[in-house]
Formats: structure tokens, C-alpha cells, sequence
């Protein structure tokens, strides 16, 4: 479609069915943002046949770092989204401009392998879902794009994850007819994260953000993950999902992130295994003397919070599935806690002066107190976003003590969207 097409549909109105599907609150902004979104789409392209593509970032809401050893997660797709116009292009070449960072310009050669030079860059993520794509025998080709995002970097809704699923959104219209499946393009992406980008990660960020709505994931066979709709929605009883970004610097935190997996890893090579998923308590208890002599303390603390995580994940979809709300909310204390203390991923070793989220875990504790609610540190942790389930009434205040702590907009009131990676038009 011409940009003049897709401006006249968005100077009448912002589509209803759009607005549904990426719950969104305002509109009038809303349109505005797409507008802008054509405007600079076309100031660096020209005009050509647009097409507009939305990815909204993730909640974790349960199972921290359990994905990458084949654990179960509680997830849900959220209303801060990644938006691009996009279209199709005749050299091979995939350019991406997201606002605020320079234009990406990656060549069909970049694909053929992995580059260590290019490690945690977007190019590398470019390249490596082009590579993700041909290796599964789809048709692949160039494009032009142009992005803007409310996935903020370091907010703990996982922007690299919204963008990788991005990229893949947009080759699977224009090349594959829309026939790629969320799931797919999810898996897609954490190869590109791994192989490419050069950076261990599990599949749950990338799923929930492609499949959308509030979903539970059992990725015992990573190759075939089970996902599950759950109903669940916290506007009804009475409750905001905040999440809190702490503005912790993530920029050196890779080893941090790298070494959870690394160890977890470890403590189950030791015991025979390959991951953590189907060893139990006992068997790590029964083995501490050898696993403490070959991987250290810390591995055996963040393994038996796998195992613990992985079973409190299993409760509190019951509970949800039961309507238990406070049986949930306990889960989500006890998540809490044990990557607290357990997994040890609230700050990093390397800064121990900077713990923005051990300070918002804090004050949002002393707030809570009292209240029929619950928070625990949000995603990946060591810098990032806490996350809050306020009751509604008290979100207001509870936005305002944290913005007067962290800064203005650091506290965001989140709707679930039930659309995953969509073609808006």
C-alpha cells in the first residue's frame, strides 16, 4: 500500500480491530504514532508497497531463568510494542532504521556464517534471522524499514527479543505469505540470539512475544514447546501489572546473564545430565559434596532454584486455572525470594554499589505491606525492572513514589495485548 493510502486510513481513524488486538489505551496517541511511524518511513525510503507490523515486549510473570534448561514459564505478551513499516526490496540488502540508532545496512552475504565481530549488534540479529529463515528452506529477500519502539533497551520486556521477532514478522509477510507460525519464528530467533548475536538465552521471551495474549510454556523439548492459553485477566480483578524500570546500565552485564545458564548447566552435566529439567532436590542433596568441589556453591544455589521455580510455575497455573488469586500471588512472592537469594540475579557482582532493583523491591514491599498484592524482581534481572501487582486503586500512588524515585515514566501501568507478532496492515 502508498504512504498516502496508509495516512488517509489513520487520519480518519485508528481501526478498531487494531486497537483490540494490541490493547490500546489511547487511541488519538496511538495514531499519532503510526503517523509518525509513515512519515519516517518515508523521509529516509520514498514510497514503495508499505506494509505495517506491530511486536509487542514480554512480562515474565513466572519462571525465572528456567527456560534455557528446559523448564516451564508463565508469560504474557504486553501493550508497550515495537512498530515498523516495511517494504519489500529488489538487492538483497535488509536496512533497518529504528529511531534513535543508526540505519542498519546488512547484505546478503552477512548471513552465510556467524561473525564474532559482529556479536551483540542488531546487524548480527539481521543476519542471523535471514540464515534462521534459509536454513528452514523458506524464501528470504531484501527489505527497507523503518521502527519505532515503546520496548525500551534495559527495560525488562525484552526489547532484543521484540526486535528479532520483528525482523522475522517481516520477512514471513513479505516473502513467506504470513505462513510462518509464531512459534517458529520464536525459535528462529533464539537460534539468531545464540549463534549470531553470541548470546546464550532460553526461548521463552521470544515466544510469548510472538504468540501474544497470557500463555504458561513447558519447554521440556525445546524443539516442540507446549504452550497453553491461560485466563487470566487482572483488570477484572481489581489489579494493574506495573513494572518498574530501575535504569540500571546493561551494557557490560552479558557474563552476568551468560553465567545461569553456564552453571545450571554444569551442576546437571555433574549429576548426568545435559540440563537441569527432570533432576530433583534430593538428587542435587544427595550429590553436594562432589558438586560443591566441581562447580561451586553458587551453581548448586541457582540449580536448586531451577528446580524449586520449575515446580512453583506448575502450582501457580493451577491456581490461576482454580481462580485462586492469593495462591498465585504467593507463587509470585516465593519467585521473589528465591531469585534473591537462590539465583542471585538482583545485581551484579561486578557493581555492587548500583542496586536500583534491590531498591525498588524494597520500597515496593513497604508500599504493598499489608495489601493483598505482590513483586519480585522482572526478567533477566542484575539491572532492569522490578514488577508489581498493585491493586488498581493504589497504582496511581504507586507509579508516582516510583517516578519520584527513578525518574519520570519509569513506572509503567501494562495491559496484556492478546496479539502476538501481527501485519497491522
Amino acid at each position: 500500500m502508498k504512504t498516502a493510502e496508509l495516512k488517509k486510513i489513520f487520519s480518519d481513524s485508528f481501526p478498531e480491530k487494531t486497537a483490540e488486538q494490541l490493547a490500546v489505551a489511547d487511541t488519538a496517541a496511538e495514531k499519532e504514532r503510526f503517523l509518525g511511524l509513515i512519515d519516517g518511513y518515508e523521509e529516509l525510503y520514498g514510497d514503495g508497497d508499505v506494509s505495517l507490523y506491530s511486536v509487542g515486549g514480554r512480562s515474565e510473570i513466572s519462571g525465572n531463568h528456567t527456560d534455557h534448561n528446559h523448564g516451564r514459564v508463565i508469560a504474557a505478551a504486553v501493550n508497550l510494542d515495537v512498530i515498523a513499516a516495511a517494504a519489500p526490496s529488489d538487492d538483497g540488502y535488509i536496512r533497518i532504521k529504528s529511531e534513535g540508532f543508526p540505519e542498519d545496512v546488512v547484505p546478503p552475504e552477512a548471513s552465510e556464517r556467524p561473525d564474532p565481530s559482529m556479536y551483540y549488534t542488531s546487524a548480527a540479529i539481521i543476519a542471523g534471522m535471514r540464515r534462521a529463515f534459509e536454513n528452514s528452506g523458506r524464501r528470504v529477500g531484501g527489505f527497507t524499514a523503518y521502527t519505532t519502539s515503546r520496548v525500551m533497551k534495559g527495560s525488562g520486556i525484552s526489547s532484543s527479543a521484540a526486535f528479532e521477532v520483528m525482523v522475522g514478522n517481516i520477512l514471513n509477510h513479505l516473502y513467506c505469505g504470513g505462513e510462518v507460525s509464531g512459534v517458529e519464528i520464536a525459535k528462529m530467533a533464539q537460534w539468531a540470539e545464540n549463534v549470531y548475536f553470541g548470546k546464550p538465552c532460553g526461548l521463552m521471551d521470544q515466544t510469548a512475544c510472538a504468540v501474544g495474549g497470557f500463555i504458561t510454556i513447558d519447554f521440556l523439548d525445546p524443539s516442540n514447546p507446549v504452550i497453553e492459553a491461560l485466563d487470566f485477566d487482572l483488570t477484572s480483578r481489581g489489579y494493574s501489572l506495573c513494572v518498574v524500570n530501575t535504569g540500571g546500565n546493561h551494557a557490560d552485564l552479558n557474563e552476568d546473564y551468560a553465567s545461569v545458564p553456564r552453571e545450571m548447566k554444569a551442576v546437571a552435566a555433574a549429576l548426568g545430565g545435559e540440563v537441569l529439567r527432570g533432576f530433583s532436590f534430593d538428587d542435587v542433596v544427595e550429590n553436594v559434596v562432589t558438586l560443591r568441589e566441581k562447580c561451586g556453591d553458587r551453581a548448586i544455589l541457582r540449580a536448586l532454584h531451577f528446580i524449586a521455580e520449575n515446580e512453583r510455575v506448575g502450582e501457580q497455573v493451577e491456581a490461576i486455572k482454580r481462580g485462586d488469586l492469593d495462591g498465585f500471588f504467593r507463587g509470585v512472592i516465593d519467585s521473589g525470594n528465591s531469585s534473591f537469594k537462590y539465583l542471585q540475579n538482583v545485581y551484579t557482582s561486578q557493581n555492587v554499589s548500583e542496586q536500583g532493583l534491590s531498591l525498588a523491591l524494597c520500597l515496593t514491599d513497604r508500599f504493598l505491606k499489608g495489601k493483598r498484592a505482590a513483586h519480585r524482581v522482572h526478567g533477566g534481572g542484575f539491572a532492569g525492572t522490578i514488577q508489581a501487582f498493585v491493586p488498581t486503586a493504589d497504582a496511581p500512588e504507586y507509579k508516582a513514589l516510583m517516578d519520584s524515585v527513578f525518574g519520570d515514566g519509569a513506572c509503567h501501568i501494562l495491559s496484556v495485548r492478546p496479539a502476538g507478532a501481527v501485519r497491522v496492515i
